[in-house]
């Protein structure tokens, strides 16, 4: 009966739709600072933030159209850098997730890729998102480059 569940539970895990495959290695030094469901940016776009001044100047897009706006989140540009996500235009609930692909010793190429969207009957019940995501990582001096994975 032991070896009955233990192979019901092993099924389970290794068939779970939630565990998704990278298409590189896990980013174990990268923190989820922010997220939002606006950002007024209409397009995809990725950017590298390294000091206070162009984080204070992305925040500023962002709450554009917003009374009173998001915080700007404290990081010690010192230590830590800031990596953008802004997804765009999506219809339903998406998610990026990042994973290094390639690292050399002057570069980074980290990949974006996108969690499968919420399944619903009909796709007018979805609502219209211009989502974006700001990650801090330990600073590093290799150039950051970014590629979309699987959209």
């Amino acid at each position: 009966m032991r070896f009955l569940a233990l192979l019901l539970l092993t099924f389970c895990l290794f068939s779970c739709k939630a565990q998704k495959e990278l298409a590189g290695e896990k980013m174990e030094d990268l923190e989820l600072v922010v997220q939002d469901g606006y950002s007024g940016i209409m397009e995809y776009e990725t950017m590298v933030i390294q000091d206070t001044k162009s984080l204070n100047k992305f925040y500023s897009q962002v709450n554009k159209t917003r009374k009173p706006g998001l915080p700007v989140p404290m990081v010690d540009f010192s230590r830590e850098m800031v990596i953008v996500v802004c997804l765009g235009e999506q219809q339903g609930e998406k998610e990026p997730f990042l994973s290094k692909i390639n690292e050399t010793e002057d570069e980074l190429t980290i990949a974006v890729e996108l969690s499968d969207p919420t399944k619903t009957d009909t796709a007018q019940s979805q609502a219209i998102s211009y989502p974006f995501y700001l990650y801090k990582m330990p600073l590093s001096p290799k150039t950051i480059g970014f590629q979309k994975v699987g959209w």
